[in-house]
């Protein structure tokens, strides 16, 4: 079986690494020759081209920023006239659902298959082989590569028609962002009235603070080695990208009807964050704005609702 893979980013790199020690063929490419040269020091076959990379491969994996990028590589640059008649295409991008249903029923046309499989568990997840796989398509497909999947993640799911693992994966970092923000505001607080972090972290832990960025993100220096707060915000998972996620849930919550105030807050927050130049950050030093450190506007959380 000879897999190919597009996209080696901070999470793409890692992830195609587990499939090369599990054994599998993999070809990648990357339009970066940084991420080219990465790859190569990381043992991977480096293809000189997309072309190379997937002519007559079996599976094709994508994970790239976003749908346009995702439609590019497979259809108009031609990869789907390289591969083989049964190919699977993979894509573990965080794309809109409705454009993974798209993309599908173009590369479906020939009898090929398509499975969207977003991720979650960030680049932390992707280093360990520990990552979720949402995955939305044939489940014919899904069991076809499950044996990849498992290569890099611990937690398989098949959500259902294609565009399903886009839905729960748009969901799912919806609920990040407000968790991240609602976090953000929280240890500032914490911190102010004199809490020691450590301790207070202890706290929370145990109580009914508890949540997954409480235990992996808590943005105080010192407190959590994996915090991104530690690296100076170094993503990570970038303050635009989590902007563009969290656009994708308003674009589905306006769709279909759904009130959305605190998503509508947090994309606005994290407005706020890219418009003081930290869209690259990592998306947890919205606590910069908690803080005070960069200028967030009104402070309509604490301004008194009107009678």
């Amino acid at each position: 079986m000879k897999i190919c893979w597009v996209g080696l980013g901070r999470m793409g790199l890692p992830m195609v690494s587990h499939l090369r020690r599990a054994g599998f063929d993999v070809h990648v490419h990357d339009i970066s020759a940084m991420a080219r040269a990465a790859a190569e020091e990381d043992g991977l076959t480096v293809a000189s081209s997309l072309a190379d990379a997937a002519r007559g491969a079996d599976v094709v994996f994508t994970m790239l920023p976003t749908g346009d990028h995702v439609r590019k590589v497979l259809l108009e640059s031609g990869t789907d006239r390289l591969v083989g008649p049964r190919t699977i295409f993979v894509d573990s991008s965080t794309i809109s659902p409705s454009e993974a249903r798209a993309i599908a029923r173009d590369v479906e046309r020939d009898g090929r298959q398509f499975l969207d499989a977003p991720v979650s568990g960030g680049t932390e997840g992707a280093a360990d082989g520990t990552l979720t796989f949402m995955v939305g398509g044939a489940v014919e497909a899904f069991e076809q590569v499950r044996p990849l999947l498992a290569a890099m993640g611990k937690n398989l799911f098949h959500l259902g028609g294609t565009g399903c693992g886009q839905s729960a994966k748009t969901v799912n970092n919806m609920m990040l962002a407000m968790n991240m923000a609602s976090l953000s505001e929280a240890v500032v607080l914490a911190e102010r009235l004199d809490l020691d972090a450590r301790t207070f972290l202890d706290v929370a832990r145990t109580s009914s603070g508890d949540s997954w960025v409480l235990r992996h993100f808590y943005p105080i220096k010192g407190t959590v080695p994996t915090a991104p707060v530690n690296q100076d915000f170094a993503p990570g998972f970038t303050a635009s990208l989590m902007r563009k996620d969290v656009g994708l849930a308003l674009d589905a919550a306006r769709s279909h009807e759904v009130r959305v105030p605190m998503t509508h807050q947090a994309a606005e927050l994290l407005d706020r964050l890219i418009a003081a130049g930290q869209g690259q950050l990592d998306f947890t030093a919205l606590v910069k704005l908690a803080s005070g450190e960069i200028d967030s506007g009104p402070d309509t959380l604490t301004t008194p609702a009107a009678d």
